[in-house]
């Protein structure tokens, strides 16, 4: 039977933090619960693999990718990170690429504003960089992020983000997308070119 720091990475301990993701109202709990399967999730030791893969068959991508909608900077952030943690199964990459892509894409600041919520710039900076974990190897991802309108407000952030962090988040993002020379023609169909996606920094 499992012992110590293994009875962590037990499936019933998933169900559990994601039974609480489901049923909490209480942000605090919340960002803990998100925080918990983030560090869980973390690295490439066989354990977290492992967790990684339970959590989606204990359905839970699903779950965290509706906290995305929270009006709590917090748990957006742990959630975001979260899901790029996860983001390294192969199998959780394409489903959060496909299905939690429009929510990363709405809690990023548009030119007019910061983003609905507000959001602090560490939390902005998470969900860039889950977003660039989403579309690395996987050019279908990236075409997600395309039809979800999301180069727009990454040329907004790389370009005029008072954020030096920001800017550099979202220029890799950008970086990343015209590496994929498939796309660049439906980039140039919105009127993209090269140099809304070149390094800023």
């Amino acid at each position: 039977p499992p012992a110590g720091f293994e009875l962590l990475y037990q499936p019933d301990v998933v169900r559990l933090y994601l039974s609480i993701l489901t049923e909490s109202q209480n942000f605090n709990t919340l960002e803990a619960a998100a925080g918990a399967l983030q560090n869980l999730s973390a690295g490439n030791w066989t354990w977290s693999t492992y967790i990684r893969a339970t959590v989606r068959k204990e359905r839970g991508l699903p779950v965290l990718v509706e906290l995305l909608q929270s009006d709590s900077d917090k748990v957006v952030r742990a959630v975001s990170i979260a899901l790029r943690n996860l983001s390294m199964d192969r199998r959780n990459k394409d489903l959060i690429g496909s299905y939690a892509m429009g929510e990363l894409v709405r809690n990023l600041p548009s030119r007019q504003q910061r983003s609905a919520k507000n959001l602090e710039e560490d939390t902005v900076v998470a969900v860039l960089n889950t977003i660039h974990e989403i579309i690395t190897d996987s050019s279908e991802n990236a075409r997600s992020l395309i039809q979800t309108q999301g180069i727009q407000k990454l040329v907004a952030i790389s370009k005029s983000s008072q954020s030096p962090r920001e800017t550099k988040a979202a220029s890799h993002v950008l970086q990343m997308i015209w590496s994929y020379k498939e796309l660049r023609n439906a980039l140039q169909k919105d009127g993209w070119n090269k140099s809304h996606f070149q390094v800023q920094v």
